[in-house]
């Protein structure tokens, strides 16, 4: 009798062992899928919001650049882009930003004149003759000291993209001497040095966003408005003004911004990942963006009963000429940092 209690106690005791065993292994499995799963909440999401449509060049460069991050992080940051303004405005976006709702933007350079009057030059009629000079300014040193101006506001400037030179359109007759412009209304970015230029030219400007400018013309609660082709033609305002007149008399940037805390956050190989996938990105959509201009202007002419004009030099004389005062105020009033990069861009125009 003992010898059998002694055997069962034995039994018992190997059996409560395995059973222990077996116990582990499973945890020890579950603890193994839930450092997986720990893996996955690890990884870095960065929303992107901006306010035009994908198949635009800040929209096809908002894509580029997510798609590069996303395949060289291996998944560890993930770029989620959200175009035609489905999160935010352009009212709205900087201050998204802030309260990190969203993790980068790339509003139009204009957008940047309330953090920095500084940025107001390249709102100047004419401050560009080509795509060459504006890139050597964008993407050099001008570049950068303009982006230290932002560095008191907390805000981290990661690059300068290009859309291209813009033009105007009305509904109401051929812009082609400043006279022309008088007494019509037109939609503009808010922007003080532009509003100036229209009320100069004799018309009636009108800040309204950018997502809402279809809407406007289609009421007709302006006659006419500026902007590059490629916005344009994505958003289909050829569709709704009757002339076109290619002037190039203004530039539409976006600069590419991040919280400075956020940035800040970030581990250093991801600040580095993110930066050298921007330098690709921006090489990229310099040449894409002019490719694209004149593709989608042909394509206007061809698709649509619009009608083009081209500013001949008697005629862009006669604007420059009209813009005199603007030219003289603003350096009367510019800060000596303002003076000296107009100064590079002049010394940039000299050498050509």
């Amino acid at each position: 009798m003992k010898m059998f209690i002694g055997a069962s106690i034995i039994v018992s005791v190997f059996l409560m062992i395995y059973v222990f065993l077996q116990y582990t292994v499973i945890n020890q499995d579950n603890v193994y899928h839930d450092d997986e799963q720990k893996g996955l909440n690890k990884q870095i999401v960065i929303n992107f919001s901006h306010v035009v449509a994908e198949n635009t060049p800040k929209g096809l460069a908002a894509q580029k650049f997510a798609e590069i991050v996303n395949q060289k992080s291996d998944g560890k940051v993930k770029i989620e882009v959200y175009s035609n303004g489905v999160l935010y405005s352009d009212d709205e976006e900087l201050a998204a930003l802030r309260r990190n709702d969203v993790q980068m933007i790339a509003p139009s350079i204009s957008k940047l004149t309330d953090l920095s009057p500084t940025w107001q030059l390249f709102d100047l009629p004419f401050i560009f003759d080509d795509y060459s000079e504006a890139k050597q300014v964008f993407t050099g040193k001008i570049g950068q000291d303009l982006f230290s101006t932002l560095q008191e506001k907390n805000i981290k400037g990661l690059a300068l993209w290009s859309n291209g030179f813009k033009q105007m359109t009305s509904n109401t007759k051929p812009l082609l001497h400043p006279a022309d412009f008088q007494g019509q209304t037109f939609r503009i970015m808010p922007s003080e040095v532009i509003k100036k230029q229209f009320e100069l030219l004799g018309a009636k400007p009108q800040a309204v966003s950018f997502n809402k400018v279809y809407q406007s013309l289609e009421r007709q609660e302006f006659d006419g408005q500026e902007n590059t082709i490629s916005n344009i033609y994505s958003k289909r305002l050829y569709e709704l003004q009757k002339y076109m007149t290619i002037s190039n008399h203004g530039y539409l940037g976006y600069a590419v911004l991040m919280d400075q805390k956020y940035w800040d956050s970030l581990p250093e190989d991801v600040k580095q990942l993110l930066s050298d996938a921007m330098v690709e990105t921006t090489n990229w959509i310099w040449t894409q963006s002019k490719m694209m201009n004149d593709e989608q202007l042909q394509q206007i002419k061809n698709k649509s009963g619009m009608r083009v004009y081209y500013l001949n030099d008697t005629q862009k004389a006669e604007w420059k000429k009209q813009f005199n005062s603007l030219y003289q105020s603003f350096e009367a009033n510019a800060t000596k940092q303002t003076l000296d990069i107009i100064q590079q861009i002049k010394n940039i125009e000299s050498k050509k």
